[in-house]
């Protein structure tokens, strides 16, 4: 009898490009000088792991003629830290080569728009020489790990930004590194990311056993990287301001009473995409993994990686995240699993205090005598005078700048003695009491949609300061004055986090979106959707029903365990009650 084995299946076009690629050379270095204003698909593909994406202004299309060609560049900046040198280098080629803004993102760094394909290369070497880089940014691959913006020298916060620093460095890609240099340094490896001693011996531990990839040059990745994104998130007990169940990896880190790390809690299989109209694709919070001891954090993170680079699924790219693994598999699959690259033990979890979306607006003490200032910035976008006084008052104080989740932006190592100057300063900007934005606004994202982003459907960052205005409005005149979760999102990506919103709403068609209830304000609980089209116009007229059903409940009940409670039919029944 003969035994015939199934045939193995063709590797998908994205595999066989990033399988070629050099480790992400080819056919991006090719295309820098072929003069040409834009770089074709393969070299797209391969450009996102450098940290950029291809866009072009929609705006400006013109039937008939050239799309107004422009790259989007993202900064790597574990838990959102901006040197000085950086800052100020970006703030001038924001200016000089770039649209004039600057965008803090959700995920707590910098992009850069309106860059044209003959000035990356200045752009990205610029960076890399003033302390930055944008490699692993965007792509198939780990990107800016995230923690506590919040520079406090005290409890357990300067272990979270420290291990989320070390994270970024331990699955930080070698070989493409080196390319990296090459294309946009011309080959100056001087500039190469040179972790501290216990981020190196972990790594030593990845051309070893089942965490080693096969491929000594990519000894984590190999040379097709991982299966899609990946993302991680460290935080404190009780700070949410990370969205930590968003993430592939959330991790809670505990310490000691001297501050060092003990250990932490840590969740997996988080994640936001999905697609309009394709159920099979969905937000989805992650799952509770387990605790773990300090020392073994990094070994258990670089095993998740490889276990998610072996079995996460490389043929329907919709369907690589592990949130997707995790969810077809189970947990339990996944633990068990985990168990042929990681040795080390996976407890139960550590109690933790309850959770609070954290955003530091306004002054505060940082330590050693120093204090930090926040600072709502809606949307993330510097631009204008807004922009020009930020980088007076960077430059004259040489003050650090962390930017948080929130798309905020934090003023960092403000002596006492500056505090009065620096204060008067931020009032001539609008900023007299930074600590008190209009409650709507203060937690409320969008991500940047309309002009630039390729898949956006509909507005979001250029409607949200009117849809704030008009939610304003009528929770006054209802008579209500608590504040509500409020996200936007321009396509179902989700890269503003809509899902976890006590409102999202997500763009579906021209000024039309779908809408979404009964997410959490500590980030704890997905949102889920009861409205496919609600024209952006009828916006008041439809929340309205379930906003006066709110309006007389305890003040402590949030709209979206509001939400919750009353159940998806009594939900639906007052979305289709008729106003008035």
């Amino acid at each position: 009898m003969t035994i015939t084995s199934e045939p193995t299946k063709a590797p998908s076009k994205i595999e066989r490009l990033k399988a070629e690629s050099g480790y992400l050379r080819e056919p991006l270095l090719s295309e820098l000088a072929n003069g040409s204003p834009q770089f074709t698909e393969s070299a797209v593909s391969i450009l996102k792991f450098h940290g950029s994406y291809q866009q072009d202004n929609r705006d400006n299309r013109q039937k008939g003629k050239e799309k107004d060609w422009q790259m989007m560049l993202r900064l790597r900046s574990p838990g959102g830290r901006i040197p000085v040198p950086l800052y100020l280098a970006i703030d001038e080629l924001a200016d000089r080569l770039g649209n004039g803004t600057l965008r803090a993102t959700t995920r707590q760094t910098f992009q850069m728009h309106g860059i044209a394909k003959g000035d990356l290369k200045e752009v990205i070497a610029t960076i890399v020489r003033h302390l930055g880089s944008t490699l692993a940014t965007c792509g198939d691959i780990n990107r800016n790990v995230m923690a506590p913006a919040a520079p406090f020298e005290s409890g357990g916060y300067p272990a979270a930004r420290q291990l989320a620093e070390r994270v970024a460095d331990l699955l930080s890609p070698e070989a493409a590194e080196g390319a990296y240099l090459d294309v946009w340094l011309d080959g100056d490896h001087s500039h190469r990311i040179k972790p501290v001693a216990a981020v190196r011996k972990v790594r030593q531990q990845q051309a070893m056993g089942a965490v080693f990839s096969g491929d000594g040059a990519e000894p984590l990745y190999g040379g097709t990287y991982l299966p899609r994104k990946f993302k991680v998130a460290v935080t404190v007990p009780g700070d949410n301001s990370v969205d930590l169940l968003t993430q592939d990896i959330g991790l809670v880190a505990f310490t000691d009473a001297r501050g060092r790390l003990k250990g932490c809690n840590v969740y997996v299989g988080g994640g936001m995409g999905r697609t309009h109209n394709k159920e099979e694709t969905f937000a989805r919070i992650a799952d509770p993994l387990g605790y773990v001891a300090g020392s073994a954090v990094m070994p258990l993170l670089q095993a998740i990686v490889a276990l998610q680079r072996d079995h996460g699924d490389r043929e329907q790219r919709r369907h690589a995240r592990m949130k997707y693994l995790i969810h077809d598999r189970g947990i339990d699959w996944f633990r068990q699993e985990l168990g042929s690259y990681f040795s080390g033990a996976l407890l139960p979890l550590k109690t933790e205090p309850k959770s609070k979306l954290v955003d530091y607006l306004g002054w505060h003490r940082q330590g050693n005598g120093l204090w930090f200032v926040g600072l709502p910035v809606l949307s993330g976008r510097l631009q204008g005078e807004l922009k020009r006084g930020l980088r007076d008052l960077i430059a004259t104080y040489q003050l650090d700048v962390r930017l948080t989740p929130n798309q905020d932006l934090l003023l960092c190592n403000i002596g006492g003695s500056q505090r009065n100057s620096v204060r008067a300063a931020l009032a001539e900007l609008g900023y007299s009491h930074p600590e008190a934005p209009a409650p709507l606004a203060r937690h409320a994202l969008a991500c940047p949609a309309l002009p630039n982003c390729g898949l956006a459907v509909t507005e979001a960052e250029r409607i949200l300061p009117a849809v704030l205005d008009r939610l304003e409005r009528q929770l006054e005149t209802i008579g209500i004055d608590r504040a509500v979760l409020l996200r936007v999102t321009g396509c179902p990506n989700g890269c503003a986090r809509p899902y976890m919103a006590e409102i999202g709403l997500v763009g579906i068609g021209v000024d039309e979106y779908q809408l979404w209830l009964g997410g959490s304000p500590d980030l704890t609980r997905l949102a889920a959707p009861y409205l496919q089209r609600v024209p952006l116009s009828a916006l008041e007229p439809t929340l309205e029903p379930l906003l006066l059903r709110w309006k007389p409940l305890s003040p402590s009940q949030s709209f979206g365990d509001f939400i919750e409670q009353l159940g998806a039919a009594a939900v639906m029944e007052l979305l289709a009650a008729p106003v008035g």
